[in-house]
């Protein structure tokens, strides 16, 4: 079952969000993830989905609202999505995918957008599965302050 997260998940969604930091080999720091989610549930400034199987949360997505000025349309950004590895495989993802899709289209926006790691062969490999594709016209890059 897919379902938006509330303040009450703050615990299953800490926990799940140390474990996606591990994924991408960040040090897990579970006061400042849990602070930096209640920040995000309290604000109101990203949308939080849990994924739960058996009444256990197993996986989680976090998107953020932009802008897409061609389109001139609003846009969300796939910032981050997680699924326990024993439990992938099990339609989680694509459930997550498939709410995603479904805010934009409620939003009107343009679309979803993502990045990934291109060491993250998982989810290389599921995204395009999930009807995403890779923007090859542009080049994304960062500054970081």
């Amino acid at each position: 079952m897919i379902r938006a997260a509330t303040l009450q998940d703050l615990d299953a969604l800490t926990e799940l969000f140390a474990a996606y930091l591990v994924f991408y080999q960040v040090e897990s720091q579970p006061e400042k993830a849990r602070a930096f989610l209640r920040q995000r549930l309290e604000n109101g400034d990203s949308r939080l989905y849990l994924c739960e199987e058996s009444g256990q949360a197993v996986g989680f997505m976090q998107l953020y609202p932009l802008f897409d000025s061609l389109a001139l349309k609003p846009l969300w950004m796939l910032n981050d999505l997680f699924v326990r590895p024993e439990c992938r495989n099990h339609g989680c993802g694509a459930k997550l995918i498939a709410e995603a899709k479904r805010l934009a289209q409620d939003t009107g926006a343009a679309g979803v957008i993502l990045d990934t790691a291109k060491t993250n062969a998982p989810g290389n490999a599921f995204y395009p599965k999930t009807g995403f594709h890779r923007i090859e016209d542009f080049n994304f890059y960062r500054l970081d302050v």
